[in-house]
């Protein structure tokens, strides 16, 4: 039985409304008092709601069609009917809603976070409601509107910092269990992790999510072995992280070897960013070179960092075995920053080097403010804010909560344009 769902099809059907009612008002003395039938009452909403306790669409696998209560009919007396009662549809973090098409409707983030999938019908009018100068005693309701019903596919994006990537038997699963309380299953065969593993690392003060990403073997984009099925969830990762097997040629497989490894993978990367527009060239990298618990991989992983140095890779040697290094790739691994939603629109960006950057600018120097737009540009903010669902005129606070810089986020304006810019609690509005 499946355990795991991260792709499903639903159908959504939200409630008809309520027919109206035609009544006339009787009592002694007066057998026509008017009119006096009630409106129906509205149909219920089926909604998608981000619950954070969720990790997979497993539940909508299994009950693949979901409807909303119904509006009542209205009645005589003036009594309208009651509405029909919403259908709340939990989804995890990282929903993304698309029609059969391929057309996106919603990127659900953020606990909490809601989509109206369809609309419950309108009441139908009474005909008390109808009644008019020129038609005083209307002898006819209006029927209630159905509700809208879509047909949608549903995908889960895992929402991480720091996604594993790298060979199956790499080590990605024993490296999450080492280095959080995630326990996968971990196995000495292909596709041991067929689901995506999530695990929170806690280096210092910062916590941070890791994903375990399965499935990359030369060919996946191609649809080899798994294929694409798992690596949507890499899209999201502020950082990728290439776990490297360095004791894969010594163990007798003499074409393998961790610089080539990390090549193929970047390759299935690059094929995937092309193959569905996600582009994933602009993540920072991280090197884990595990394994050198083996000796002969101590010896590959010494060869392959001075490789990946020369190429600007960040690589750190590990054990997940022996947890050797475990503790000091914690701290480079997780995201230079976070954002975090502090309002319907507004943002703080958390993170030691952009508060740092705010505390060393002049603002006011033009020029300098202009400096601190650049490096943030490039270090992914504008990218993280776009993703996190900032809209333009976004209030963004970046440092501490005491002290912080707030901007008015305007997204696609090129680092060093105007922007509105400045202490937070200042009326004051420097360019950036």
């Amino acid at each position: 039985m499946a355990e795991f769902a991260d792709h499903v099809t639903v159908a959504v059907k939200a409630g008809d409304g309520g027919h109206g009612c035609a009544s006339v008002h009787r009592e002694k003395f007066r057998p026509l008092g008017g009119p006096d039938g009630g409106n129906g009452g509205r149909g219920g909403d089926v909604l998608f709601e981000v619950d954070p306790g969720m990790a997979t669409l497993l539940d909508l696998h299994r009950r693949p069609v979901r409807r909303a209560g119904n509006g009542k009919q209205g009645s005589g007396s003036h009594r309208s009917g009651a509405d029909g009662a919403d259908l709340v549809v939990a989804v995890p973090d990282g929903t993304v809603v698309k029609t059969p098409d391929g057309e996106v409707l919603a990127d659900l983030v953020g606990a909490g976070t809601r989509f109206v999938a369809a609309q419950g019908g309108r009441g139908g009018l009474g005909n008390a409601a109808l009644a008019s100068p020129r038609r005083r005693a209307p002898g006819f309701a209006l029927r209630g509107e159905p509700g809208t019903q879509h047909r949608l596919v549903l995908e889960l994006k895992t929402v991480a910092d720091a996604g594993l990537v790298g060979f199956p038997n790499a080590g990605k699963s024993s490296l999450i269990s080492a280095m959080s309380a995630a326990r996968p299953k971990i196995a000495n065969y292909p596709f041991t992790t067929l689901t995506p593993h999530l695990g929170v690392v806690e280096a210092g003060e910062t916590q941070y999510v890791v994903a375990d990403v399965p499935g990359l073997i030369p060919g996946a984009s191609s649809g080899k072995g798994l294929g694409l099925n798992f690596l949507r969830h890499v899209e999201r990762c502020v950082v990728l992280v290439h776990v490297l097997d360095c004791a894969a040629g010594p163990a007798g497989e003499p074409d393998r070897d961790p610089v080539a490894d990390l090549d193929t993978i970047e390759a299935e990367l690059a094929a995937y960013a092309e193959a569905t527009g996600a582009d994933l060239s602009g993540r920072p990298r991280i090197v884990a070179l595990n394994k050198i618990d083996v000796p002969e991989a101590r010896e590959a992983a010494g060869r392959a960092r001075e490789v990946l140095a020369a190429r600007g890779l960040e690589a750190c040697e590990i054990s997940a075995a022996t947890h050797e290094g475990v503790r000091e790739f914690a701290f480079a691994g997780g995201p230079e920053f976070e954002v975090v939603r502090t309002g319907e629109n507004s943002f703080t960006v958390r993170g030691d080097k952009p508060a740092r950057w705010v505390r060393q600018t002049d603002f006011s120097n033009a020029e300098a403010v202009g400096y601190l737009g650049d490096r943030l540009a490039r270090l992914g903010v504008e990218q993280a804010l776009a993703e996190a669902g900032a809209r333009e005129g976004a209030e963004v606070a970046i440092g501490d909560e005491d002290d912080a810089v707030v901007f008015d986020w305007e997204p696609d304006i090129p680092a060093g344009s105007p922007h509105g810019f400045g202490p937070r609690g200042s009326d004051e509005r420097l360019p950036w």
